[in-house]
């Protein structure tokens, strides 16, 4: 860095990237007095150099080679915002390596890689801020990090995909089909190239694992707790949840009981009750709501995708690296200070109630075996709720459970679903409690 210049560098150069360019290009005479140095957009890496963009910038400062600025000596901070694991990670680490601060909006490669990538920017002393990662532009991670530094946290919960909650929140105040609103989504640029990341639920669990780390030092592989999406859901279970006073919400739960330290991590719909703010949280929007042993409750909510939110969580990673490089702060400790203290909860530890929506032939006698089978499972019914379905000759059963755990309401779900009359494969639903603390 040169005493009054800070040259930044962008891998990849599309909504966001762009959105990055635009608003640090805009802010440049603000950000100049705040920080008493100049930033300097220097170059932007791109994979088609004769792609129309929104955004028109000097044709010299684009390039095919990331390389090549990861490379310049000249470049003090790295902005990756190609996404992806390869080749985000290994430019990420050279970077690093070579001294660079960086940036990212790379959730899924802090997901998969975090560990090693925090590794090494603590050993090289760089800042590395990853606020774009998760929420958009609400600023949980720095939240997290920073301004509730003094709690220890017993749940952190909300939405963190806008899109499926724009579809929950259309099939629920319009009553539209699942395929029709996902359509619409879709032309609206909503969703995801690769839609399993918004629908299944992956999207919001690479959130997940990342605030699971901030806030207990445990990395959760895939695979090792329940992610679950929404393409399953009617606007009957809307309706359902509805006369039970809540809404249903795909929402990622991150709980830790304070005797066990274990750790209940979880994506999936749930039916949330009308008294939480997440709950009346709709459309696009995300929400984190955040309870800690010395704050309480705080709820953060807005925009939590698009370009604007997301490189405005860009912008305010690229002024605290610009501080680190000016050397008004040192670079924030990305390692958990309790690692090795929590751990994942087993899914007989999480307990919880659940909402059940099965479709069954209209025979006498088939709610009898499903409360059987149920109870074989230690699984009680709370209500039940049976109607007909006369173009099937079939009947539909919504009923909720007592309390019981993750592990025995699977066992029961795998027993329904090969019960004699059970026509389709069961809808479950978790029924959120913020005053449970298992789950």
């Amino acid at each position: 860095m040169s005493e009054k210049v800070v040259k930044v560098g962008l891998l990849g150069f599309g909504v966001v990237g762009q959105g990055a360019w635009k608003h640090l290009t805009q802010g440049e005479a603000g950000l100049e007095k705040l920080l008493g140095v100049r930033i300097e957009l220097a170059k932007a890496s791109v994979r088609d150099l004769k792609k129309t963009r929104d955004l028109s910038i000097p044709s010299e400062k684009l390039t095919t080679d990331s390389w090549e600025i990861v490379d310049d000596p000249e470049i003090d901070l790295v902005c990756e915002l190609m996404g992806g694991i390869n080749p985000a990670r290994e430019l990420t680490l050279a970077a690093i390596a070579k001294g660079k601060h960086v940036v990212t909006a790379n959730k899924a490669l802090i997901c998969e890689h975090g560990a090693e990538i925090f590794q090494a920017a603590e050993t090289s002393k760089v800042h590395y801020g990853f606020e774009a990662s998760v929420a958009g532009g609400i600023p949980i991670i720095k939240a997290i990090r920073e301004s509730l530094v003094a709690n220890d946290f017993k749940l952190i919960y909300g939405i963190l995909n806008g899109t499926s909650n724009y579809i929950l929140t259309r099939m629920e105040k319009e009553g539209a089909p699942f395929d029709e609103v996902l359509a619409a989504a879709t032309e609206l640029g909503y969703v995801e190239a690769d839609e399993a990341l918004d629908l299944d639920g992956f999207d919001a669990a690479h959130k997940a694992v990342i605030l699971a780390y901030l806030a207990h030092g445990i990395w959760a592989p895939e695979g090792g707790f329940p992610i679950e999406g929404i393409r399953r859901i009617s606007t009957e279970d809307l309706q359902a949840a509805g006369k039970l006073n809540c809404k249903v919400k795909l929402i990622a739960v991150i709980r830790r009981d304070f005797e066990t330290n274990g750790v209940a991590l979880g994506v999936y719909p749930a039916l949330v009750p009308m008294s939480e703010v997440i709950a009346r949280t709709d459309g696009v929007y995300n929400g984190i709501s955040v309870t800690g042993d010395v704050l309480g409750t705080t709820v953060l909510t807005g925009r939590g995708a698009g370009q604007d939110p997301t490189a405005s969580s860009v912008i305010s990673d690229v002024v605290d690296a610009v501080k680190v490089i000016r050397g008004d702060k040192p670079p924030p400790k990305l390692l958990h200070t309790h690692e090795g203290v929590c751990r994942l909860a087993s899914p007989s530890e999480v307990e919880g109630s659940f909402y059940l929506r099965l479709t069954v032939e209209d025979k006498p006698g088939q709610l009898a075996r499903v409360a059987d089978t149920l109870a074989d499972q230690g699984v009680s019914i709370a209500t039940v709720l049976q109607s007909g379905i006369p173009e099937r000759s079939a009947a539909s059963i919504i009923l909720t459970t007592h309390a019981t755990n993750e592990h025995s309401i699977s066992m029961a779900i795998d027993a329904l679903e090969s019960l004699s009359g059970v026509l389709d494969k069961p809808v479950l639903l978790r029924m959120f409690d913020p005053n449970n603390h298992s789950k």
